[in-house]
């Protein structure tokens, strides 16, 4: 049976990452994602919570299904979006921990390092994310406690 992505998937990041943003942009599209842009443009520096703040509001708020973060090292990204309950953000480093992130965790945001990986990493990270479905099973009772 094949894996069927998410449809829509909102994607920001700070001033560290919009080159690797768009590169990871077009990685979605070619797995038939729509993408919301929702920025940061430029290497002028911004504020990560700003952006981490947009991307939970798109998916709390239905817009997206899903989403991908990028700052410097993706730790402030993973912390910022994870204070709103209904986020599960992972940061991952590699196709293992992205994988491991959706099939035990059924995290729903990638938050990615954008000066701590190559941008192979981060787009085997992204292809795998994205088409990795939620185990279920004995993993359920314990997302069910995340809140």
């Amino acid at each position: 049976m094949p894996i069927i992505p998410p449809s829509v998937v909102a994607v920001a990041s700070d001033h560290a990452a919009p080159r690797l943003r768009a590169l990871l942009a077009e990685e979605l599209a070619v797995l038939g994602v729509e993408v919301i842009d929702l920025g940061a443009d430029g290497s002028e520096p911004v504020d990560y919570p700003d952006y981490a703040e947009k991307l939970t509001a798109a998916i709390l708020h239905e817009k997206a299904q899903m989403g991908l973060l990028i700052c410097g090292s993706g730790i402030g990204m993973s912390i910022a979006a994870n204070r709103h309950a209904g986020i599960r953000a992972a940061l991952c480093h590699n196709e293992e921990t992205a994988r491991l992130a959706r099939q035990h965790n059924d995290a729903n945001v990638l938050c990615l390092g954008a000066r701590v990986m190559t941008e192979a990493e981060a787009q085997g990270a992204v292809r795998v994310f994205f088409s990795t479905p939620f185990e279920g099973g004995r993993h359920q009772r314990r997302v069910e406690k995340l809140g």
